[in-house]
């Protein structure tokens, strides 16, 4: 049973948000309470349906107990109530899914980044099936995949990719992507058909706002250079690429994609500023590491996650023991959804029991 004072709490935050939008506010302030609002609106409609149900099932057995009721009406009371109550048991665990402590960044685009990690020109060739993969599962989201930065390594593989991936809820999807990826396989540079294992790395960085993250001109420095690789004569004559430090931290960001300067700082703000933003919510998540620890994974990019076995045809994401024997498919990105949707449940499954234990 859902505490009545929880819900209380719930309705009069939502119903004082809606008074300070309609109060004339502008600015960060509105798109902040408009972000709020946003998140608490699917919570307030579920709780009012539970509250709802809840009403009904007084109202049938107070029906039920009065004596004057007919057996033929009682008999369908009794009828009602038993429905009643089992929508009352799935309208419970519904609300409970909408209870659990929301990530602030779940639904924000993100910024993917795949590096090849050991195994040279076959991590490489890895790294570059990685692409493809996320950019076929993407494209099929409805999402919109831009590439920031692509270092392409001697045999079609890269040595890194940055994507820029636009959507709702981009990164609730994406987030539990980052870590460490290896392959089995037999290289097509290997003459003696022997398995071999490479790795590449993942990262998934939500994208921040102007709400989530400030940055100060005066900690900035930005250095423009020459851009390097393919890309013609223009090249080797405009300064376009852009190099941005930021000074407090020392992070430095780099971007010569575009042929335009503006495009190309742009870029390089829109990765700073998630790599910042991400710095600070491993800060903040550390914190709370003593507390609570997923068992889906922290995210952390050297934690070795899931391993594709080509001469088996299996994948297998070693946090929630799943194992998929059509690696096929999920390499390809077309049944990559399979894998992303088991840790997307078993992290739901893992909060809702912390949550059932807290309201117990």
């Amino acid at each position: 049973m859902i505490p009545a004072a929880k819900l209380e709490r719930l309705l009069s935050r939502f119903e004082a948000v809606e008074a300070e939008l309609s109060s004339g506010i502008a600015g960060p302030a509105f798109v902040k309470l408009a972000k709020e609002r946003a998140e608490l609106e699917p919570v307030v409609e579920a709780a009012s349906a539970y509250r709802t149900a809840q009403k009904q099932i007084e109202e049938t057995e107070a029906l039920i107990a009065d004596p004057s009721t007919d057996s033929e009406m009682r008999s369908l009371a009794e009828e009602e109530r038993a429905e009643l109550k089992s929508t009352l048991e799935q309208l419970e665990h519904a609300l409970k899914i909408q209870l659990l402590p929301k990530d602030a960044a779940d639904n924000s685009s993100a910024i993917l980044e795949i590096r090849a990690g050991t195994g040279g020109d076959e991590a490489a060739l890895f790294a570059g099936d990685l692409l493809k993969m996320y950019t076929r599962y993407c494209q099929l989201q409805g999402w919109k995949v831009e590439v920031m930065s692509l270092s392409e390594s001697d045999l079609g593989g890269i040595k890194e990719a940055i994507l820029d991936v636009q959507g709702q809820g981009v990164f609730a999807k994406l987030k539990f992507e980052s870590g460490g990826h290896r392959v089995q396989r037999v290289p097509v540079t290997e003459a003696g058909g022997r398995i071999h294992t490479s790795a590449a790395t993942v990262a998934v960085l939500p994208e921040a706002e102007d709400v989530d993250i400030e940055i100060n001109e005066k900690d900035l420095r930005i250095d423009v250079f020459r851009a390097s690789g393919a890309g013609g004569q223009h090249v080797n004559k405009t300064e376009s690429a852009v190099r941005i430090t930021h000074l407090p931290t020392g992070l430095a960001v780099a971007q010569q994609t575009e042929k335009s300067q503006h495009k190309n700082k742009a870029q390089a703000m829109k990765l700073l500023k998630a790599r910042l933003y991400e710095m600070e919510r491993e800060r903040v998540d550390s914190a709370r590491a003593s507390e609570r620890k997923t068992l889906v994974g922290s995210g952390d990019r050297s934690e070795r996650i899931r391993t594709y076995n080509f001469p088996q045809g299996r994948v297998t994401d070693h946090r929630i023991n799943l194992t998929l024997y059509k690696l096929d498919r999920i390499i390809t990105g077309d049944d990559l959804g399979d894998v992303v949707d088991a840790l997307i449940t078993e992290d739901q499954a893992n909060r809702l029991s912390e949550l059932e234990s807290e309201l117990a």
